[in-house]
């Protein structure tokens, strides 16, 4: 179910890795589009090239053939630093590990992205603020990442992913190290927080239960993307 006008397209991606003996072919011609406020989730088995997939699709690897489109921007055309630039503000990211800065707050690890992008401080610390209530942080904002749970890290995640009000959110298997009640809430927040950002999520996750909750689904099987049809759909 497509939401919006087109938001991201990706057509004929191509990534192979240099293996041990022979050349790994990853991905051999994946297509993709991306929707505005679409909710899409990929599925596959371990090693079928999910997180290389994402990480293509988000400007944080190049692929050795195909094309990235933003909107009318040629990902391919930009250099490194336009790149950086780009995904600051236009995409957030969410991974299984929660990459916080350990010796900073989690209001502190909220706004980092906007003092990136060099916004007046005062409207990142009340933008940082915000999600941290929105994602049921608000007593948390002072404690660092060693004081805080792994859903609490994971939500604090979020939180800064959604900082500078991308256009999109990749997560990549974004509940992987949380048990069945944290990935619930989370999962919750993640749906809570699309509607109120109006953000389109891409989901990477091997688990099919978690992939039902998008009403787009896609298989990456050697090396090609697959619709999903749910058999109660």
């Amino acid at each position: 179910m497509n939401t919006g006008n087109l938001l991201l397209q990706a057509q004929n991606i191509h990534k192979t890795y240099t293996g041990k003996t022979e050349p790994v072919e990853v991905l051999t011609g994946a297509d993709l589009e991306i929707h505005e406020n679409d909710l899409t989730a990929i599925v596959g088995a371990s090693g079928s090239g999910k997180s290389t997939l994402l990480h293509i699709l988000g400007g944080l690897d190049r692929p050795d053939r195909g094309s990235i489109y933003f909107r009318n921007a040629d990902l391919a055309q930009m250099n490194d630093e336009e790149l950086a630039k780009f995904r600051n503000l236009n995409i957030g990211f969410v991974f299984q590990f929660h990459h916080l800065l350990p010796e900073f707050t989690a209001l502190e690890n909220v706004f980092m992205p906007g003092l990136i992008a060099g916004k007046p401080m005062n409207q990142i610390r009340d933008r940082a603020g915000y999600l941290l209530d929105q994602t049921g942080l608000s007593n948390r904002m002072d404690h660092r990442p060693s004081e805080l749970s792994g859903g609490e890290q994971q939500r604090v995640a979020v939180a800064r992913a959604l900082m500078n009000e991308p256009e999109i959110l990749m997560a990549d298997e974004p509940t992987g190290n949380l048990d069945e009640r944290n990935t619930e809430k989370l999962l919750s927040v993640l749906l809570e927080m699309k509607q109120k950002e109006r953000t389109g999520i891409v989901l990477i996750t091997h688990d099919h239960r978690i992939a039902e909750i998008a009403p787009n689904i896609y298989e990456l099987k050697k090396g090609t993307l697959q619709p999903v049809t749910l058999q109660n759909s």
